[in-house]
């Protein structure tokens, strides 16, 4: 479906989807700037967009595919797509996959989520499906286990692996543990999550001869959002051409950013998605610019992403950084931030992945000390009482809390009680 003019998408979303009538009803009637549009507020979209009784939807429910997002709890968001909306979605990032790195004849093993209408499996095989040059797809799953994934590499000479960050860290840990290293695999394309340079030194040394790449920026209800950019730094996006419109807004006054450097919330309008209209729709992330022409970003993280304790907030991305440089020997393979109570007040606990045998004694009290320097509000607290101390909790790599149906590594777990 080609992309359509942006007052037309306006004009048709105001007409047809009973919300955007009432979201729009204080605009002029000749409203054909994004910014004269508000921004989605998220609750009100899904409150609207449920089943039965949906308000969202410019038509009927007739031909289409409809995938899920939202998690496995509260109330499951659906996302429906029309064939041709689909159609001409994994073709755009099937040709993002080749600016990823794949190359003609190469061996695809596909490890996203499949079931429970979770879109990344199906998406991706689309994708490489409608993809503009040949490739071999081995339909895998993230359900299977690792060891057969590691047989299946070797058996079938597979060149590339497509999966989440921790299903490809996790074939990793198999490969290593059996003392094993997967020198044909040439590529590795992540998605669903961040890949953070925690991950790293465990998948060289599994797979010494791959590139690592985003395999493109999508999601289940934001629909088809960057492509990816060759280069090093692999969070770096740009919207697709003629395709999505991607802005970057102020957290706090909503004003757009156009200075690089300068964080911002991602927004996203679709041009050519009309069943379920996307227009100036958040999608939960941070970015940055990195060019002045305000076309390709890098991803910074989720945008309310990070634990809480008394006045103390502990974003994820500067937390991870900060461990990361007092940690020369690379012991760390993984990290949560772990919310508790007891005793009457809040604390954090460095929840660390390791491999092999555990890091060395004295390492927790450096990394401890090393967040304290980046946040000296944390011990201030912690010593007038407020808080607990803050402490680290070593595990294996394997029992990171991830996801059950997706997979994804949870980053913050708030186990406090809920009463």
């Amino acid at each position: 479906m080609p992309a359509k003019p942006l007052a037309e998408l306006i004009r048709f979303a105001r007409a047809h989807s009973p919300f955007y009538a009432d979201h729009y009803r204080d605009l002029p009637e000749g409203a054909d700037r994004l910014d004269q549009l508000p921004v989605i507020d998220q609750t009100a979209f899904w409150t609207a967009n449920t089943w039965p009784d949906n308000r969202v939807l410019t038509g009927p429910l007739t031909d289409a595919g409809v995938y899920k997002t939202g998690g496995t709890t509260g109330v499951p968001k659906f996302s429906p797509w029309t064939r041709t909306e689909h159609a001409d979605s994994v073709t755009a990032f099937g040709a993002g996959l080749v600016r990823a790195g794949l190359r003609p004849g190469h061996r695809v093993a596909n490890l996203f989520t499949a079931g429970e209408l979770y879109g990344g499996f199906l998406y991706i095989e689309n994708a490489l499906h409608h993809a503009p040059v040949d490739n071999v797809r081995l339909g895998v799953g993230g359900a299977a286990p690792d060891g057969y994934i590691a047989d299946l590499i070797a058996g079938f000479g597979v060149q590339v692996l497509a999966g989440e960050p921790m299903k490809l860290s996790a074939v990793a840990e198999c490969l290593l543990s059996r003392g094993e290293r997967a020198d044909g695999v040439e590529l590795l394309l992540f998605g669903g999550d961040l890949l953070f340079a925690d991950l790293r030194p465990l998948l060289s040394r599994a797979f010494p001869g791959a590139a690592v790449a985003s395999v493109g920026y999508a999601s289940n209800d934001a629909g088809l959002v960057g492509a990816p950019v060759p280069g090093d730094d692999v969070r770096i996006h740009e919207a697709f051409a003629e395709r999505t419109v991607v802005e970057l807004l102020d957290e706090v006054t909503g004003e757009a950013v156009t200075a690089p450097g300068t964080p911002g919330r991602v927004v996203v309008t679709n041009l050519f998605r009309t069943l379920m209209p996307i227009l100036r729709y958040p999608t939960g992330d941070r970015a940055e610019w990195v060019d002045g022409e305000c076309r390709r970003f890098r991803l910074l993280g989720r945008s309310t992403e990070g634990a809480r304790v008394g006045t103390v907030t502990l974003p994820t991305e500067e937390i991870r950084a900060v461990l990361l440089a007092a940690d020369p020997g690379r012991h760390i393979a993984g990290m949560q931030l772990v919310q508790r109570r007891w005793d009457g007040r809040d604390g954090v606990i460095l929840r660390l992945g390791h491999l092999g045998p555990p890091p060395p004694a004295d390492l927790a009290g450096r990394l401890v000390a090393a967040v304290h320097a980046a946040l000296p509000l944390y011990p201030a607290e912690a010593a007038l009482g407020s808080i607990h101390d803050l402490t680290v909790e070593w595990v294996p790599r394997s029992e990171l809390v991830t996801n059950p149906r997706t997979g994804k590594l949870q980053q913050v777990l708030d186990e406090r009680p809920r009463e």
